[in-house]
């Protein structure tokens, strides 16, 4: 009855996650250039140490290799050249070709994926290969089998980089394939009618019929991330640091005020660099369950990245865990309830986390269980706040001109002790914080991006010379527009609410950092709209690394076309989160002594339940917060704010009526200072 009143299924999924994981795959095939057969076995200079932590990857030579998924007998070589710009010098050996293919098969082949040297200049013999494959083993025979080829799975150059995204993208086909349209029939079975929709990490989704394996991967956060980017147009907050902190992971993602997003060119899945644009996400071993451990080294405490789970889970769920965790520090220092957690459903044990703590790090440090819950707590708040530090300096923005977004299950009960490490005065906890990407999900419009790598000076500062031919590139983006709206026409998509949106990826000269500009138009007529992306381009490199910083005497690149082709659908809106009026919130049902990190002793903290709170109460800090679905920690010197759809407003120093002139004020320093 439900289902069949549903208007739309949006599913992330980990099933291609834990296929890699497990290994859980076809015998795939590979079929390369000639003389490339050892590309893939011999990976880049750091391939070894792609997907490991940031101590294994000093380790190089001692690095163990990742398990190949296409082991060294079932990779060929095909006759066959192009060059650069995608020329013939080598038509290919259709005969060798044929002979080469039976081999593969009679070696147990259950899948073909293609990728040969700039195929995506021109992709005429990975075709061919197609034809050919098609022509041994048709489609209506039980012999046929699943054929990938590279230029359609990834656009840029980069022949290491597109061959390991179409071979995951083969070895993932299989079970996604069975998985989705099984979940697809099931809800047939159940009366909703309509396509199921697949997430898809780009920050769009689609109907299964046009959903590569590899664009599910890490699908679920990306969600999280486009909720963000929702609310924050809605609610008018600027930039904003998206951070979800849940059981096992802490995943960052950033929100910049102009609507650029920001992607991973050549992110690493697994332990494989691949060539597909994912929106950011750094995701870090810092949650609830994060164990955490004694450093003999450094004579100090460690936090993650391994994880307790959710079997046997923290020490105190008492489920057979003796691991000390975040969780346990968590309890240890007054922050959890123990009868009221997570709506009661969980009776946590303290005796068991102090036992765990004492164990595994009181002993070696000859510390109280308190000082080692304190130690725990600032390591965990250190880390998120140093990988929130490092990624946004990195790329050239300040963290104080930033609203952290705190959601998952773990957020709102670290988000304060995370900005207080940063410096950052405001916090967000959004509404439904702990299914926040599920929020994202519903909010998400239909969306294919399609990209071309190219070498386009568009200044040239030996010559001084402005890119000039408008034809070439206006040709370049309507093939990619094409690609987008036969994606969406497929669907159903009608064509008149495709839109589309151009981003340009650009650099100075030969510099590394690489700029996204979002174009004012989707064409080049002139000169004046090349001056206004070179001038768009200045403004988005000077906010992110300073006035003056800008460098066209070097020249002026553009080296990736992207076009988002996308229809925008009904969405949920939230409105506007801040309380028209607010006043001191009422006496607290309880108090309990708590520990703070900077703070001697107990402390005696207010206890709400968040149901006792209407819209619009303010609770001055310390006090603790508690829902069926997480526990909000305001910690001294912090005031929240209750908002709108249970949205809490964290801002550091003492509010002032409604609490609207704090936030005012900190929006017009945050505006001062960038």
């Amino acid at each position: 009855d439900v289902l069949s009143e549903v208007d739309s299924v949006r599913y992330a999924t980990t099933l291609g996650t834990n296929a890699l994981i497990q290994r859980k795959g076809p015998k795939v095939a590979l079929l390369v250039s000639a003389g490339y057969e050892s590309s893939v076995p011999l990976s880049r200079g750091r391939g070894y140490g792609e997907g490991l932590d940031f101590r294994a990857q000093q380790d190089l030579p001692g690095a163990c290799r990742p398990d190949a998924l296409v082991p060294i007998p079932m990779i060929a070589g095909v006759r066959e050249r192009l060059d650069a710009v995608g020329n013939v010098l080598m038509p290919l050996d259709e005969d060798h070709l044929r002979e080469t293919i039976r081999n593969l098969v009679d070696r147990g082949a259950q899948s073909f994926c293609v990728a040969l040297v700039n195929s995506v200049s021109n992709p005429v013999h990975e075709r061919r290969v197609q034809e050919i494959l098609l022509e041994e083993y048709p489609e209506h025979l039980l012999g046929a089998m699943p054929i990938v080829m590279s230029h359609k799975v990834a656009g840029r150059k980069g022949e290491y980089v597109r061959t390991s995204s179409t071979i995951i993208d083969a070895f993932l086909h299989d079970v996604m394939y069975h998985g989705l349209s099984s979940l697809e029939l099931n809800l047939r079975e159940s009366s909703y009618k309509k396509p199921m929709l697949v997430i898809h990490n780009s920050g769009g989704m689609a109907q299964l019929n046009s959903t590569d394996a590899l664009q599910t991967i890490h699908s679920g956060p990306v969600a999280g991330v486009s909720a963000s980017e929702h609310l924050a147009a809605e609610a008018d907050l600027g930039n904003v640091i998206c951070t979800d902190m849940g059981g096992t992971s802490f995943d960052i993602g950033l929100v910049v005020e102009g609507g650029v997003k920001h992607y991973d060119f050549n992110p690493v899945i697994e332990r494989w660099m691949v060539s597909v644009p994912m929106i950011h996400l750094v995701t870090l071993g810092a949650g609830g369950g994060s164990i955490c451990r004694y450093d003999r080294l450094y004579n100090t405490v460690q936090v993650g990245p391994e994880s307790a789970g959710s079997n046997p889970g923290p020490a105190c769920y008492d489920r057979g865990g003796l691991k000390p965790t975040v969780a346990d520090a968590d309890l240890v220092l007054g922050y959890l309830d123990p009868a009221n957690y997570a709506g009661g459903a969980i009776k946590l044990k303290a005796g068991r986390a102090k036992q765990a703590i004492e164990d595994e790090i009181c002993e070696s440090m000859d510390v109280s269980v308190t000082e080692a819950a304190l130690m725990i707590k600032r390591k965990v708040d250190a880390n998120m706040a140093n990988g929130i530090a490092t990624e946004l300096r990195a790329r050239g923005y300040d963290p104080t001109n930033f609203t952290l977004l705190a959601y998952g299950g773990n957020g709102p009960l670290h988000g304060c002790g995370i900005a207080n490490q940063l410096g950052i005065d405001r916090i967000l906890v959004p509404p439904f914080c702990s299914v926040f990407s599920a929020v994202g999900a519903g909010n998400m419009h239909q969306l294919h991006i399609h990209e071309k790598s190219l070498f386009m000076w568009i200044f040239d500062s030996n010559t001084r010379r402005l890119y000039n031919d408008y034809t070439a590139f206006n040709k370049i983006v309507e093939d990619l527009e094409e690609a987008g709206r036969q994606d969406l026409l497929r669907q159903g998509m009608k064509p008149a609410d495709i839109k589309h949106k151009l981003e340009l990826d650009m650099r100075y000269g030969n510099q590394l950092a690489q700029t996204t500009v979002v174009a004012p138009k989707l064409r080049f007529e002139g000169i004046d709209d090349v001056m206004a992306i070179i001038k768009q381009f200045s403004v988005d490199y000077g906010n992110r690394f300073g006035k003056g910083s800008e460098a066209p005497e070097a020249g002026i690149r553009i080296n990736t076309v992207r076009v988002q082709s996308y229809v925008e659908l009904e969405t949920v809106g939230l409105g506007k989160l801040r309380a028209k009026s607010t006043k001191p919130a009422g006496k607290a049902s309880g108090t309990r002594k708590c520990y703070f990190v900077g703070h001697e002793g107990a402390v005696d903290t207010a206890v709400y339940a968040d149901s006792e709170l209407e819209v619009g109460s303010l609770v001055k800090g310390p006090a603790v917060i508690v829902s069926p679905t997480t526990t909000y920690l305001v910690e001294p010197s912090w005031t929240v704010e209750i908002g709108e759809h249970g949205a809490a407003w964290f801002t550091r120093g003492t509010a002032t009526a409604g609490g609207k002139a704090v936030a005012a004020t900190l929006k017009s320093k945050s505006k001062a200072k960038a």
